[in-house]
């Protein structure tokens, strides 16, 4: 995958991967299956599963020019998804592979959906990439090549992110148009000489857009179910099952409907001040919201925690309120 301005490009499809996605029947009606959905003290999204999953070595650089992988890579993703779906088929449910020359450790996959006239691309990435002193090391690596490892740890990437156009070519996506609703996220600069550090409002914009759709009082971080990037509004998508995207979509529709005509006010405020919930502009846009909109968010709750090794993490939770009525 390249991405240029506005534009995510697609530029290999393996066959071999997209069999194995295929061959998952059932799988988008399958249930949730048991993982648990936590954060990091980065802020990093990761699952923890029931059985660890066996990562192989693989080699960490890769010609950003060159569009094609090779054939060890494309094995070993195909046995690394294999053995993610065996816990988890739901995750895999009616996505599309793809490889991303710029980013080898994280397989790429994706699917398009449409709600009204908009389109909408789900962008899932797996990360491959060994983190220090998470999992065991089967096989250590060096300057050419990743350790072979086992971890119930997986960190992911699951994100709507609206689009403008799809580009298709002999019958598949070859790119997809971003729609941006953000001119520039950029402040400014602080400080002096070596300490010169750049101030980008992308942190106060997801604040923004998450807490308009929370119910009052609510506390996610660090979730940020709405939040500022590729210059634009996207959705994180943290339940792995082919129904819930199909619950984020509207979300992130509705999101847009109410966030496109007020954008450049919104950046003209974070511009001068930081995010608050007292910003007049902010109440004024949260009080026009009907309450079904903040229900759905209102299911997910987080809690602190110290790990192991004493580093603070986050237990993310939903509430299934259809399950426990029934």
């Amino acid at each position: 995958m390249e991405q240029l301005l506005n534009e995510i490009r697609v530029n290999y499809i393996d066959p071999g991967v997209n069999e194995l996605l295929a061959s998952l029947a059932g799988a988008d009606q399958a249930q949730n299956s048991p993982y648990a959905m936590r954060y990091n003290h980065a802020e990093e999204y990761f699952i923890e599963l029931a059985e660890p999953v066996t990562v192989p070595s693989l080699r960490i650089h890769h010609k950003v020019s060159d569009p094609l992988p090779t054939a060890p890579y494309v094995h070993a993703v195909r046995d690394v998804v294999r053995q993610i779906a065996e816990q988890l088929p739901e995750a895999f449910a009616g996505v599309t592979y793809f490889f991303d020359s710029a980013e080898i450790l994280k397989p790429c996959f994706y699917r398009i959906y449409k709600i009204e006239n908009d389109i909408y691309l789900y962008l899932l990435r797996v990360d491959l990439g060994q983190r220090p002193l998470e999992g065991e090391i089967l096989e250590p690596g060096n300057n050419d090549r990743t350790p072979a490892y086992a971890t119930k740890r997986l960190y992911l990437e699951s994100e709507l992110i609206p689009l403008e156009a799809v580009m298709w070519e002999s019958g598949r996506a070859k790119a997809f148009r971003i729609r941006q609703l953000i001119s520039q996220t950029w402040i400014g600069e602080t400080g002096k000489g070596y300490l010169v550090r750049g101030i980008w409002m992308d942190s106060d914009l997801s604040k923004f857009f998450t807490k308009l759709f929370l119910p009052e009082g609510k506390r996610c971080y660090p979730f940020y179910p709405l939040f500022c990037k590729y210059k634009t509004v996207c959705a994180s998508v943290p339940l792995l099952s082919a129904e819930g995207r199909r619950r984020a979509v509207p979300l992130l529709h509705f999101a847009l409907r109410t966030l496109a005509p007020e954008m450049e006010t919104v950046q003209n405020v974070l511009r001068s001040a930081s995010f608050s919930e007292t910003l007049p502009d902010f109440m004024r846009i949260k009080a026009g919201i009907p309450q079904q909109w903040k229900e759905g968010l209102g299911r997910f709750s987080i809690q602190a925690y110290l790990n192991e090794r004493e580093q603070k993490e986050y237990s993310l939770s939903y509430a299934n309120l259809e399950a426990q009525r029934s």
